[in-house]
């Protein structure tokens, strides 16, 4: 990629247990405890009753901090492209599957045969908010979190117009859980613009490298934790970034042999 790829962030969603939205993030930054009283599954209000039912957390991780960038960005979701990134999308209902066919394949529930693709997330995001733009699914393992930044930004970029990046995991069950390095669920989520508008928070500046660079992990203690708890926990060392007001840059691994030089400026 040659040249930089400039951006305007809009919106910011995130959800773990105990920082279920921007605000509770913030706050612990400042040095208030996690939220006791936070919910233990992400809402996912934006999602009917009935899907919201269906829906497994994979899925209500990702809806949910999408709902919440997007309501700070004001933006429209029906008009807004799509990325969706995940490392292992949902590792239960892998290990469910595995399971049946193994033991009773007759047995193998629909609902959850239709949850397991990896783009389950995306499917159900654009038929609640009644979005017929262009929606991809990243992995891209470890750098799934880096791999779907530089997706959502070129296509901002290179379609002038604002895009959602909505970037998850969630831990596993079964004998995949020693394969996986999620043990905690964490998601968040990105308005993206190549125009700074009304509501742009912070300026992003992108450039790929082709090599491996050294990622820094957030300065926080329970963010580092957290970030080495969850395969899309390189975002926190970003969300750090983008909830202090000064200048700074991270790297964050984009691909194999690929790395995401990025920097951020928050206006005060």
């Amino acid at each position: 990629m040659n040249g930089d790829l400039n951006l305007w962030v809009e919106g910011i969603g995130i959800w773990t247990p105990g920082l279920p939205d921007w605000n509770h993030f913030i706050a612990h930054l400042d040095g208030q405890p996690a939220a006791e009283d936070a919910p233990a599954r992400p809402g996912a209000s934006l999602l009917p009753p009935a899907e919201r039912r269906r829906a497994p957390d994979s899925v209500r991780l990702a809806v949910e901090t999408a709902t919440q960038a997007v309501a700070m960005s004001e933006r429209d979701a029906a008009h807004l492209s799509s990325v969706f990134a995940s490392a292992h999308g949902d590792a239960i209902i892998m290990d469910y599957m595995c399971a049946t066919l193994a033991d009773t394949p007759l047995d193998m529930s629909p609902t959850r045969f239709h949850n397991s693709v990896h783009n389950a997330a995306a499917g159900y995001w654009t038929i609640a908010t009644g979005c017929h733009r262009s929606s991809n699914a990243v992995c891209a393992s470890e750098a799934s979190f880096g791999a779907g930044l530089l997706e959502a930004a070129t296509l901002a970029v290179s379609e002038n117009e604002p895009v959602l990046l909505s970037a998850f995991d969630v831990p596993g069950k079964g004998p995949l859980v020693e394969m996986l390095s999620t043990h905690v669920p964490f998601g968040c989520a990105l308005v993206l613009s190549p125009e700074r508008g009304t509501h742009a928070r912070a300026a992003l500046r992108l450039r790929l490298h082709a090599s491996s660079q050294p990622q820094q992990p957030p300065s926080d203690p329970h963010l580092r934790r957290l970030a080495r708890q969850n395969a899309c926990g390189d975002a926190l060392t970003l969300l750090e970034a983008l909830a202090t007001p000064r200048p700074g840059s991270t790297c964050i691994a984009a691909g194999d042999g690929l790395t995401l030089h990025i920097e951020t400026d928050v206006p005060a």
